[in-house]
């Protein structure tokens, strides 16, 4: 077993197994051997499955040919904020400290389905509440292109363990851009759905009206076949839309040409730096080669998108975050006197301090008196957010811009400085608002870190978006340059 294993695609994985070149069994080990050498100093991991993914693999190496799917034993590390059955799920929570789910979710029965290898639960920002993996109670992880940097949030466990090699697909979940800034930041692909496209059901929820999980991988083509595995209407889910599911591995033809582009202005504002701006510019000149045509566009009411979603979001959170009280399950006070003090305590001491601050701002906007002040105007301010992309999408295919402003940060660089850190999703967050889907593939470096170009589609247009995506991968190499990490697994 050689460390290139993971440098292959889960197509060409497949056409080994097929030939009897290699065996489900050996492709997980290597997944746990190189999680073994290299998560000592990444830190993505917070539970292993070794035993029953071991034991897994061993059952599916037994099935026919004909009952293997595009994915079938391939091995996938799962956000800690998905549940699993029979596996500790935390959302990297002292309040959720031993909780063991009876069931699992959608997304991960569907993994199952599909004949996916599970090995683990992925590190997180606590409820998936930052922009920087700072906020787990657990660990923080670390970027593999530099462990002095962040790997992005709150996905950074995802995204760091694929640009690691420790496993090829990764599941994540994008409230604000929480799949694909860290993405972006790690240098691989990173892909929030349409609102409505994955089931909600059995995350747990941070913001209902934004949250969406979706599919992190080193090549788009292995993230549209996870995107395919994991999409459909549930009916478990309410929010769950009933449309078609295309075949998005149909979509990647390689043929652009007629594609038209909007470039917003807004997306190119201070504070984005000049190797962001000029990474994007350059991806538009390779799709222009291939056909596509550009244009700048205005997004007016982008500005606004910071703070609306931190209204909206923290207020959906302040309500969603009232059943962790202490009292079914995870972590609870010992200390009570009372059963006032008992939830207070529970609370005060489970909960880490952005998630107290995010459940007060929005208690505080949903609180009588300001309701109408401050949660019911994001809610006007959203739907002229989602009018903006509305309109460009009347004469455009897709949306074109920079995933985030700047390359990843040094640990605790920004920690103590909220407001900073919430700046690093100015650029994904009006995406979550409207609820449409958006990629974020590699296309450039800024100080030996990597840099991502956001692609965004109309709703239920994921295919256009991974046709756009998969061009521009194939005209670069920024998907075949690995950090110095990768190779450590092989001493």
């Amino acid at each position: 077993m050689t460390v290139s294993l993971f440098d292959k695609t889960a197509a060409e994985l497949q056409k080994m197994i097929a030939a009897g070149n290699l065996t489900i069994e050996e492709l997980t080990a290597e997944a746990f051997a190189r999680i073994k050498a290299l998560d000592p100093d990444v830190d993505a991991f917070l539970k292993l499955n070794e035993e029953q993914a071991a034991e897994r693999a061993r059952e599916l190496d037994r099935q026919p040919a004909e009952n293997r799917g595009p994915l079938f034993g391939m091995p996938i590390g799962v956000k800690d904020n998905i549940v699993t059955e029979g596996i500790e799920t935390t959302a990297s929570s002292r309040i959720l400290e031993g909780f063991m789910p009876i069931y699992d979710a959608t997304v991960v029965r569907k993994l199952k389905d599909a004949g996916m290898v599970i090995t683990g639960k992925l590190n997180m920002d606590e409820f998936a509440m930052g922009s920087s993996n700072e906020n787990s109670h657990y660990k923080t992880t670390k970027n593999p292109w530099n462990l002095k940097t962040v790997p992005g949030g709150s996905s950074g466990g995802s995204a760091a363990a694929v640009a690691a090699g420790e496993v090829p697909f990764a599941l994540g979940s994008d409230t604000g851009g929480s799949i694909r800034q860290p993405a972006a930041f790690c240098g691989v692909v990173g892909m929030k759905p349409t609102y409505g496209r994955v089931s909600r059901f059995g995350l747990i929820a941070f913001a209902s009206s934004l949250d969406q999980i979706g599919p992190v991988t080193r090549t788009v083509e292995d993230n549209a076949r996870l995107l395919q595995v994991i999409s459909g209407h549930d009916e478990h889910d309410s929010t769950s839309a009933d449309v078609e599911v295309p075949d998005f591995s149909a979509a990647l033809t390689g043929d652009i040409k007629g594609l038209r582009i909007g470039v917003p202005k807004e997306y190119f504002a201070e504070g984005v730096s000049e190797e962001a701006k000029k990474a994007v510019r350059e991806a538009l000149r390779v799709l222009e080669e291939k056909g596509a045509e550009w244009e700048e566009v205005s997004m007016p009411h982008s500005k606004y998108a910071l703070a609306t979603y931190y209204l909206l979001a923290s207020s959906e959170a302040s309500s969603n975050l009232a059943r962790f009280d202490g009292i079914r399950y995870g972590y609870r006070t010992e200390q009570a006197e009372n059963l006032l003090d008992f939830y207070m305590k529970t609370r005060a001491e489970g909960f880490g301090d952005e998630v107290k601050r995010r459940i007060m701002l929005g208690t505080y906007a949903l609180s009588s008196g300001y309701y109408d002040a401050y949660y019911k105007k994001a809610q006007k301010v959203r739907t002229l957010i989602k009018q903006d992309f509305d309109k460009v999408f009347e004469r455009f295919d897709v949306i074109i811009g920079p995933t985030t402003p700047t390359p990843s940060f040094n640990i605790g660089e920004k920690i103590d400085d909220p407001l900073t850190m919430y700046v690093n999703d100015i650029l994904t967050i009006p995406v979550n608002l409207a609820g449409v889907p958006a990629i974020s593939v590699p296309c450039g470096f800024e100080n030996g870190l990597p840099l991502g170009l956001q692609i965004i589609g109309r709703p239920f247009d994921e295919e256009t978006v991974y046709r756009t995506a998969h061009v521009f991968e194939q005209a670069t190499d920024f998907h075949k340059q690995k950090p110095g990490l990768w190779e450590v697994a092989a001493k």
